[in-house]
């Protein structure tokens, strides 16, 4: 960890700041004190995904830069729902579903962030107080300081009214504001950080310490982010691309920023690694088939940090097998096809389903109609054609989908 690198140029510089309360006085106490600041993720899945991986890179550059995160796994706010950035009501999870998932994102944090040291973070679940609460209590105490006229104002808010706001999601600005407080009296927390959707909620926050307890905080928004094509970040065809590897795997992860469009990568450089700025200023100079070495420099260091060095190098292997025709397969996905059902032949159609390169069997059907789907480098023509151990080669097929989803089937 460097010491005392000013956090905020340092976010600046790469493009992470949004909007930011009171700036000019935030920067000077980030050049001169070891701050507490904290980020919240609801435990609405088992897993983070590369769009929640940017609010994560953040807080592994102020840490780097001395100040000590705090993460709140939002066991409590996420009884609730979030209706920021939504159009609709969440889906309501049960009370052992969200504390299966805070433990899961808890694991995860742990890869990016240093939980030791004088500065170490500190991952902490909201419902330990949230849970406590006295509604007739919280509403006096708390909920006295908030105008609903004002909380109207805000964006989020105001997108849900026009399709119909639910009283719990109307709170959950209040509890989000609370949490803000709590960790402001119990750990010195002065700064929250979030994507640019939770402004209102931010600034809630910062009101309610000052009206409470007379005392100064922060607050400090990230972009929300969209791809060049305007598509939103970590959304892919197949749906989200997921930090847990048994939901996206370190082959797909790796090919998922191998893929980006070359409009995106001196940002994501920016974002989504550690590299030097320098560094990705001689990357950025790349020009037309060289871009590819940016993006492999992209898709390794990215891939490292979230699974390690070991499978981001056989990821890059593999890519490299499949595209170059050097490297070897051990990262591609691949599914054990039983030797039985061999024995009477299965239809290809049905194999592009379980492999997943196809998501149903019509878009199966679709995809060898336009001569989309390969086996073993051969185009796929028959819809008809049935797989036996005569089509392995080294005991293994490869399905190729498109130009760019490869899948290996083996014996198994």
């Amino acid at each position: 960890m460097t010491s005392m690198e000013n956090a905020f140029d340092v976010l600046q510089a790469r493009g992470f700041v949004q909007q930011v309360m009171h700036p000019e006085v935030l920067r000077q106490r980030l050049g001169t004190e070891h701050l507490s600041f904290y980020i919240g993720y609801d435990p609405t899945a088992r897993s983070l995904h590369v769009g929640n991986l940017l609010t994560i890179m953040a807080m592994v550059h102020m840490q780097r830069a001395g100040q000590r995160p705090l993460v709140i796994v939002g066991g409590g706010t996420a009884m609730v729902g979030d209706p920021s950035g939504k159009t609709e009501m969440r889906q309501m999870l049960s009370q052992e579903s969200i504390a299966h998932n805070a433990q899961a994102l808890r694991g995860q944090l742990q890869r990016y962030l240093d939980l030791d040291g004088e500065y170490g973070a500190v991952v902490l679940n909201n419902a330990d107080w949230l849970g406590e609460l006295k509604y007739i209590e919280f509403l006096r105490d708390i909920g006295r300081h908030f105008s609903v006229n004002r909380m109207l104002t805000f964006e989020a808010y105001k997108q849900r009214m026009e399709t119909g706001l639910s009283f719990l999601e109307f709170n959950y600005q209040l509890l989000q504001a609370y949490d803000f407080l709590v960790l402001f009296q119990r750990y010195g927390c002065v700064l929250q950080m979030g994507g640019d959707d939770q402004w209102g909620n931010m600034v809630a926050g910062v009101d309610l310490i000052r009206r409470v307890v007379d005392g100064e905080a922060f607050a400090l928004t990230f972009p929300l982010l969209a791809t060049a094509s305007g598509q939103k970040m970590g959304k892919t065809a197949a749906g989200a691309v997921w930090l847990d590897a048994e939901l996206t795997s370190p082959y797909e992860f790796y090919q998922f920023w191998i893929n980006v469009d070359d409009r995106d990568v001196p940002r994501f450089l920016k974002y989504y690694t550690l590299l030097p700025l320098d560094e990705i200023a001689r990357l950025d100079a790349l020009q037309g088939a060289d871009i590819r070495q940016a993006k492999e420099v992209l898709a390794f260091e990215v891939t490292a940090l979230t699974h390690g060095v070991a499978a981001a190098q056989a990821a890059q292997q593999a890519a490299r097998a499949l595209f170059e025709g050097t490297g070897d397969l051990v990262g591609v996905p691949e599914t054990a096809l039983p030797e039985i059902r061999l024995a009477t032949g299965v239809p290809v159609i049905d194999l592009l389903v379980e492999t997943g390169l196809a998501s149903t069997k019509s878009a199966a059907r679709r995809l060898i109609q336009q001569g989309g789907a390969s086996l073993n480098g051969i185009r796929l023509q028959d819809l008809d054609a049935v797989i036996t151990s005569a089509d392995f080669q080294q005991g293994a097929l490869l399905f190729r989908a498109g130009k760019k989803h490869y899948h290996r089937v083996v014996v198994g």
